[in-house]
């Protein structure tokens, strides 16, 4: 998918963009560093065995971030500035896991600069993550 910005102008009802990406066992490492979380669910395979997900998952944040990366990488893009996030998680994402992230618009307040967009993750058929995000989009025109 192309990288780069959508200025607010060019932005449109229903357009979406997305991203694919396997979570390793590095990228939960890394996430468990930068975060701080450590809890075992994501990190001990045999902890994680004993739990309701009878295996080793992925924190439900870097899922999310990834949703981060297509709003800031695509849509709207570079210049994008976050105002809000709801997340509902509805499965597990688990190592190995090939995860589709994607967001479409859904509303644009063009005087405000403002963009809703729909934001789901899914492993294969499955939605594991669903939510909507508030945006302020960039602009070619200064204020």
């Amino acid at each position: 998918m192309p990288r780069g910005t959508i200025c607010i102008e060019d932005i449109e009802i229903g357009m979406r963009r997305h991203l694919r990406k396997q979570i390793t066992d590095r990228d939960i490492e890394l996430f468990a560093e930068v975060s701080t979380d450590h809890n075992p669910v994501h990190l001990d395979e045999s902890y994680a065995q004993d739990t309701i997900f009878q295996g080793r998952i992925a924190h439900g944040m870097l899922t999310a971030g990834l949703i981060s990366a297509v709003i800031g990488e695509q849509l709207p893009g570079h210049g994008t500035v976050y105002m809000g996030q709801t997340l509902k998680f509805l499965a597990p994402v688990r190592p190995g896991d090939m995860v589709l992230a994607e967001v479409e618009v859904t509303a644009i307040d063009h005087r405000k600069r403002r963009v809703t967009l729909d934001c789901r993750c899914m492993v294969g058929d499955t939605v594991v993550l669903k939510g909507e995000a508030l945006v302020l989009a960039p602009s070619r025109k200064f204020d």
